[in-house]
């Protein structure tokens, strides 16, 4: 009975709505990290292969430097994600404690409040700044649609003259001349390839990870608005059971000061 007890109590502190806005959130960060990282490579691949892109050989900010820039984003965002849904957790289990305490000391509360409030700010900006990295996500998507969609129609209509130039999306510059038509060789082989569909769905998968992402930033607002406005009652009860209890103490000091008085005039 006990160990129940001592299991059911550990149980009650933990926050479940914290706990299922973190999963959701490390896994659309994964989601997004993981599949991102392997579709920038897999463009890296296609662009050399079929559409004879080249690195430049000097420092110049080309479409590999920008691939490359963005994986490094990517390391920095699966850190630093994983480091907040770590403090989100913390923060959780720390509040939903002193909740559960008579809504705990009042040292505690305070606190709990500004860190509540602190974070409510953070996540605010950071469900912002994922909203725009889905935003961003569809245009890869979008530019391996027409890629796949431009494949399909060379299939279906025969004799058909279908080019895909990467100029239109600002790949290359509008000097280079990087296009693929039904009638090259190459472009037979891209619609053919494995490198077009895994790519082209794995950049699906991570526009699905940044939306996980922006749906467990809007959970996390709505579970740290509820814990902030938890503890902020908290504060007022124990200001009020501060009050009421030195108005007895009070009331008290006088009854006795009375009954003192009285009994000295009696004798």
């Amino acid at each position: 009975m006990g160990c129940s007890e001592c299991c059911l109590k550990c149980l009650s502190g933990i926050p479940y709505a914290s706990l299922i806005a973190t999963i959701l959130l490390y896994a659309g960060v994964a989601l997004f990290c993981g599949c991102g990282h392997e579709a920038l490579s897999g463009t890296v691949t296609i662009l050399q292969t079929y559409f004879d892109v080249v690195r430049s050989p000097v420092d110049a900010l080309d479409v590999f430097t920008m691939i490359d820039i963005f994986k490094y984003v990517i390391y920095g965002v699966a850190a630093a994600f994983f480091v907040y849904g770590i403090l989100l957790m913390v923060e959780g289990f720390f509040t939903t404690g002193a909740i559960r305490d008579l809504y705990g000391d009042f040292k505690i509360t305070t606190c709990g409040r500004c860190v509540s409030a602190w974070f409510i700010m953070l996540t605010y900006i950071f469900m912002l700044a994922w909203l725009g990295v889905t935003a961003f996500s569809s245009l890869p998507v979008f530019m391996y649609f027409n890629i796949w969609n431009t494949c399909q129609n060379a299939t279906l209509v025969e004799s058909s003259n279908l080019c895909f130039d990467l100029r239109q999306f600002g790949i290359v510059s509008i000097g280079e001349e990087k296009r693929l038509c039904t009638a090259s060789e190459n472009f037979i082989k891209l619609c053919e390839s494995n490198e077009l569909d895994l790519t082209f769905h794995l950049f699906v998968c991570a526009l699905a990870g940044a939306g996980a992402a922006v749906i467990a930033m809007v959970h996390y607002l709505m579970v740290l608005s509820a814990n902030w406005a938890y503890v902020k009652d908290a504060c007022r009860m124990q200001k009020y059971e501060d009050i009421k209890s030195k108005e007895e103490q009070e009331l008290h000091d006088i009854h006795s000061t009375r009954s003192k008085e009285r009994l000295n005039a009696y004798t």
